[in-house]
């Protein structure tokens, strides 16, 4: 299937690097967006907005301004947004030059994220979009169960 591992596709990333990426999108690296920028290069798993404004306690950074530079990062292509099957939006930096496509195995219990290596659909997803007719077919998909310090 795939090998797991702790999120860290983008930690190679300094804010330089990330800072250049803005600009190439016509964007500043204005204050806010540096904080939320910072708190995800150095989160090991894709965090909500409140978590996100939660460490940036002390800051002068509100939720509205954090939801806003969430907005701004993705549609950018610099952050990516996930939905674990509980309606709360999650977000993580995509490092440069990758599309961001991954797939998560999440621990009902303690919220405990893997990050999987390998995507095994691409066949299955190329087969669907054939069978029926479509083209630009992506697909989103998360894995759920009991991790061993939960079993």
């Amino acid at each position: 299937m795939g090998t797991g591992h702790q999120h860290c596709q983008h930690r190679g990333a300094n804010l330089a690097e990330l800072a250049d990426r803005l600009r190439r999108g016509a964007r500043k690296l204005t204050g806010p967006r540096q904080l939320v920028l910072e708190s995800l290069r150095h989160s090991r798993h894709p965090q909500t907005p409140k978590e996100i404004h939660a460490a940036l306690a002390g800051q002068p950074c509100d939720l509205a301004t954090v939801y806003r530079s969430l907005k701004v990062l993705s549609d950018l292509g610099m952050v990516q947004r996930f939905d674990f099957g509980d309606g709360i939006a999650r977000f993580e930096l995509v490092a440069e030059g990758r599309d961001g496509h991954h797939h998560h195995l999440i621990c009902t219990r303690c919220a405990r994220v893997v990050e999987l290596d390998e995507c095994f659909l691409d066949e299955i997803q190329q087969r669907i979009a054939t069978a029926n007719g479509f083209r630009a077919v992506t697909h989103k998909l998360e894995f759920f169960g009991l991790c061993p310090d939960c079993q």
